[in-house]
């Protein structure tokens, strides 16, 4: 049994997906996780999603306001879909970094933007979303798109996006989130206890992987509850778009 107890304000115990696990335990466990699918991770997305993906991430793009010769940061990038479309907003005299912790999928991130050419102005540093190795008032925009629910301690993350922001400059974060149209849900069950592991054991040969990744989706806090935590952070002007139905919502706080 995990004790529940407080040490130094912080819990004990955390959600991995809908398993309790000790609070210095998770980071690991999700490594382990991404670990096993980064080979996967692109074929899995579009599948998984049939390819809407890319428009979640297309219009999380269109919502940035970088011009040419700013500075971006992508946070848990991933195999790096919105770095590639942050590195030609800022174009040759901008700069994009891309952090990630689990070396794997920032190694496969770093070779598919050297494959699509778009790497000249791109910095990669693998690093934890809590304690990111920043200046201050370094950036003029920050995303994190479909990895805050993976972080242990989000308010933390919250706080150190909101410490390397520069004034003026806003965080995007692209989550899944709770279906709103009516009569979605049992579908979205179906689909998210059944078919995704099943897909994720054919496909990527790891079934509780995307189990996790269902169970990690129902532990994430509710878009009113995510607005409050980025307000608690600082940010200001917060707001989130419902997308597909409520699966997934953009967030947007500013630093003024």
């Amino acid at each position: 049994m995990i004790d529940e107890s407080k040490d130094d304000m912080r819990p004990a115990a955390t959600d991995f997906g809908y398993e309790r696990v000790a609070w210095n335990e998770k980071a690991e466990r999700v490594r382990v996780v991404f670990d096993s699918v980064a080979d996967r991770y692109d074929v899995m997305n579009d599948l998984m999603s049939g390819g809407i993906h890319r428009l979640w991430k297309r219009f999380a793009l269109t919502q940035t306001g970088l011009k040419p010769g700013q500075q971006a940061l992508d946070v848990a990038a991933g195999t790096g879909d919105l770095a590639r479309g942050l590195a030609r907003q800022v174009g040759i005299h901008g700069r994009v970094v891309v952090t990630d912790i689990n070396n794997a999928m920032l190694t496969r991130g770093r070779d598919r933007l050297l494959d699509a050419g778009v790497a000249s102005n791109v910095v990669f540093v693998q690093s934890d979303a809590e304690r990111l190795p920043f200046a201050a008032d370094s950036f003029n925009c920050i995303t994190i798109a479909f990895g805050l629910r993976n972080v242990t301690d989000k308010p933390a993350a919250l706080a150190a996006m909101h410490r390397v922001l520069k004034p003026g400059g806003q965080l995007l974060v692209l989550e899944f989130s709770a279906p709103t149209l009516p009569g979605l849900n049992p579908v979205y069950d179906l689909y998210s206890f059944r078919l995704l592991p099943l897909m994720g054991r054919i496909v990527a040969g790891d079934a509780a992987s995307y189990r996790y990744l269902a169970e990690s989706i129902r532990r994430h806090p509710s878009p009113a509850a995510l607005r409050t935590m980025l307000e608690d952070a600082g940010f200001e002007r917060c707001r989130y778009h419902n997308l597909t139905g409520g699966i997934v919502a953009l967030h947007r706080g500013y630093k003024l």
